[in-house]
């Protein structure tokens, strides 16, 4: 399974890149997660967490989100466009089990891979 790692390079981490993100973004939701795409700036397609302590006071349960989160996107990389994407955590996400969870997760990415590459910027819908 060489394609379903999570490399480095797959990584959203410097803060100016999570600025850059949010400013170009689109946004595209599902019941559990918000997520912003913008089109990438590297060869492949990146992912950011934001799990804020208001979707759950522990660690260990934010940490399970994130957790499902990075397996979900590692397992689907290579098929989505290159894009930047920042998932957000709802609060809904903490009472979820992990079968939702990867359920949600995946009606998403299917939404941001019919975006063909081309994630127009701003907020508005088109």
């Amino acid at each position: 399974m060489a394609g379903a790692r999570f490399p480095r390079a797959a990584r959203i981490l410097k803060p100016q890149d999570f600025t850059q993100l949010r400013r170009t973004a689109r946004r595209v939701g599902c019941r559990h997660f918000n997520a912003e795409a913008a089109p990438g700036t590297t060869d492949c397609a990146r992912l950011g967490l934001a799990v804020s302590r208001r979707v759950s006071t522990s660690a260990v349960r934010r940490n399970r989100i994130k957790r499902i989160a990075r397996d979900s996107f590692r397992k689907i990389r290579e098929t989505l466009p290159l894009v930047d994407v920042l998932l957000i955590a709802r609060e809904s996400a903490d009472a979820q089990s992990n079968e939702i969870l990867r359920a949600d997760l995946e009606a998403l990415w299917q939404r941001l891979a019919t975006l063909n590459g081309s994630v127009p910027t701003g907020t508005m819908r088109a």
